[in-house]
């Protein structure tokens, strides 16, 4: 079925058609009603290829996620999943492309064959070779957190040293003295992973300002990490009576050690963080937390689609600081 055999069933010519199809032009209501009637008795659906062709897009976006040889963390697959809801709203197609090592070929491969109309980029270092070279194609992209310099691209992102601070504050305004930061991998802190750099500075200013002992370990994203950390953490520091994390990864590993250590949260140990809400609620006793909004996802593709259709508008930003939720994980600190 073709534009053709709708113009004659309609008994319009092809150009008008056209034009109540792209909204090129205006077509009267009771033209345009009968179209539609015609296209609903049909099922006719646009050849994607031809109306792309036509309209100079792709009518997809590329979505640049972790390495294939990472396990996705649950909030990294929450941002895939509203990303992809977002884009099939606006009857757009995503295109998934790993980035890092041998993947970076599949990322060139996306951005300078213009296979694309945009691009979102995910897990943003704080000095990121991928921004700057998106910045240099003048392809229109958005990426979900920010580089050291946030002005010059449109981004979303969470607050991270905003929130960890408040996290530290909440603990030390229940008598916590010594508090830890359990913080991802070794290797995204050294990379200049834009959330762990920001978790840890956000820390050490509040622990300084608030006079208390901070200690730093960084954990994998898996819960046998977290469970090995937490053991590590009760044997190096024993005097930790509350801990602050990012790494919602490794909480079942976290709950595993303290279970086995007939620790009880909060009367012995307290425990809040930045995580996926989900995570906060499913953890046991739930987790008070700064939620991370999924819809992060949702907002990142807006603001793609207003760079793509106006290129030459100054970028936007956004940036999340959600309230601490009080649940059931902190108390105040044990005397010892």
């Amino acid at each position: 079925m073709n534009i053709g055999e709708i113009a004659r069933r309609a008994g319009v010519s092809r150009s008008t058609v056209s034009y109540a199809l792209s909204g090129k032009r205006a077509v009267s209501e009771e033209t345009r009603r009968r179209i539609q009637a015609v296209i609903d008795e049909l099922g006719y659906r646009p050849n994607a290829a031809a109306r792309a062709l036509k309209e100079g897009r792709t009518r997809t976006l590329g979505l640049v996620i972790p390495p294939a040889s990472l396990r996705l963390t649950d909030m990294q697959l929450g941002f895939v999943a509203s990303v992809v809801e977002a884009a099939a709203r606006v009857d757009l197609d995503v295109l998934l492309s790993p980035s890092g090592g041998d993947h970076d070929r599949s990322f060139e491969r996306m951005i300078s064959g213009r296979r694309v109309d945009g691009v979102i980029l995910m897990e943003i270092r704080l000095e990121d070779e991928r921004v700057d070279r998106l910045q240099q194609t003048g392809l229109p992209f958005v990426t979900i957190g920010h580089t050291a310099n946030p002005h010059g691209t449109c981004w979303v992102d969470v607050d991270y040293a905003t929130l960890i601070s408040r996290c530290v504050h909440h603990l030390a305004d229940l008598g916590h003295r010594q508090v830890a930061l359990v913080n991802r991998s070794a290797e995204l802190v050294a990379s200049g992973y834009g959330p762990a750099q920001r978790a840890l500075s956000g820390f050490t200013e509040a622990t300084d300002q608030r006079g208390i002992t901070g200690v730093h370990l960084c954990c994998a994203d898996e819960a046998s990490a977290g469970q090995s950390c937490m053991e590590r953490l009760r044997d190096e520091h024993p005097a930790v009576t509350g801990i602050v994390t990012i790494n919602e990864a490794a909480l079942p590993g976290i709950h595993r050690a303290l279970e086995q250590a007939r620790v009880v949260v909060p009367r012995d140990l307290s425990i809040t963080g930045v995580v996926a809400r989900h995570w906060a609620e499913d953890f046991r006793p739930p987790l008070t937390a700064a939620d991370v909004p999924m819809e992060m996802g949702t907002q990142a593709v807006e603001l793609l689609l207003e760079r793509i259709s106006t290129p030459d508008a100054p970028p936007r930003h956004l940036l999340f600081t959600p309230p601490i939720s009080l649940r059931a994980t902190t108390g105040p600190a044990p005397v010892r």
